[in-house]
């Protein structure tokens, strides 16, 4: 019985493999706007995108990012500036890809801007804070994938959502799971909604990887300076040694736990741009398909406890 078991899940992944071999012909003549592509998985995607013959308009937030991307890439590639809390760069961005790809329409965006800062626990934050992450980790998604669905329509294109493992769980205080919770449930809304006009909506969640996002320093930072504003009364009720364990939690274990090998989120996707047959969702990382995953399927009493042993204990107890 186990080998018959066994031998069903070994086939069911030899034809998975087999079928989402195929890939989209025709790729030199496929528009690919990506979104955060100064660095980690954007920059890496475009690079990638690139080299596989694709047409990719690699938008940046500085002028940095893009003068490296076009030294390290084709002439094929077009760089240009995005902010995406900006109505009019984003409006400015998208005309000049109309113009791009004409009659044949946008083959596919991907939406990877995104921050993670600032970031801690829910009374250390104003609602400014949430407002200023929001905006470019669900409403830049969502502004720039409106200003485009016209023309992906136009080709029977794809849109490629990052949220992030912290879309299923909320493991940490702060807009950062709120906003790839948003991520998730616009990617759903609009997959259903685009179904008809032959559209694909994918979504990448990938678990914890070395880029800007889990960089030690800039949580670090973030942490101190939200730490140095709060009121006494607040600071009273967590204490100082709750400021140092963060502080050491994010040196160690999330620069521990989190994978070097950027490509295995830019492999997932590349699939989901170029594959015949996408995913309808992607969890590279071992830390998202076996515990972040599984985690999120648990009834809420077992999630809490989890993440509660976990937790940095308060100075102030009940």
């Amino acid at each position: 019985m186990f080998l018959y078991f066994l031998g069903l899940v070994v086939f069911y992944y030899l034809y998975r493999w087999v079928r989402e071999l195929p890939r989209v012909p025709d790729k030199g003549n496929k528009y690919v706007y990506v979104t955060g592509c100064d660095s980690g998985f954007g920059n890496l995607l475009a690079r990638h995108l690139d080299t596989q013959g694709f047409r990719v308009i690699a938008s940046c937030f500085t002028q940095m990012g893009e003068e490296d991307l076009r030294k390290a890439c084709s002439s094929r590639l077009i760089t240009t500036h995005l902010d995406v809390r900006s109505k009019d760069s984003v409006a400015k961005v998208a005309a000049m890809i109309k113009d791009k790809v004409g009659e044949s329409g946008l083959w596919a965006v991907v939406n990877n801007a995104g921050v993670s800062v600032p970031s801690a626990p829910c009374d250390w934050l104003t609602i400014d804070d949430y407002k200023s992450m929001l905006d470019v980790n669900l409403n830049g998604v969502i502004a720039v994938t409106l200003s485009v669905l016209p023309l992906i329509k136009k080709a029977r294109g794809r849109v490629v959502n990052v949220a992030s493992v912290f879309g299923r769980v909320s493991a940490t205080g702060g807009p950062y799971t709120i906003s790839k919770y948003g991520v998730e449930a616009f990617n759903d809304s609009l997959r259903l909604g685009m179904a008809p006009f032959g559209v694909k909506v994918l979504c990448i969640e990938p678990g914890f990887f070395k880029t800007n996002v889990t960089d030690s320093a800039i949580l670090s930072k973030n942490v101190n300076a939200v730490w140095d504003r709060l009121p006494q009364e607040v600071k009273d009720d967590y204490g100082t040694e709750y400021l140092r364990r963060a502080l050491l939690l994010i040196s160690d274990k999330v620069a521990k736990f989190s994978d070097g090998d950027l490509m295995k989120v830019v492999g997932c996707m590349e699939h989901a741009v170029a594959a015949v047959r996408p995913r309808t969702r992607y969890s590279p990382g071992w830390d998202a398909k076996f515990f972040w995953l599984p985690l999120s399927y648990m009834p809420a009493c077992v999630t809490d406890y989890i993440l509660s042993k976990e937790a940095i204990p308060i100075a102030k107890k009940l």
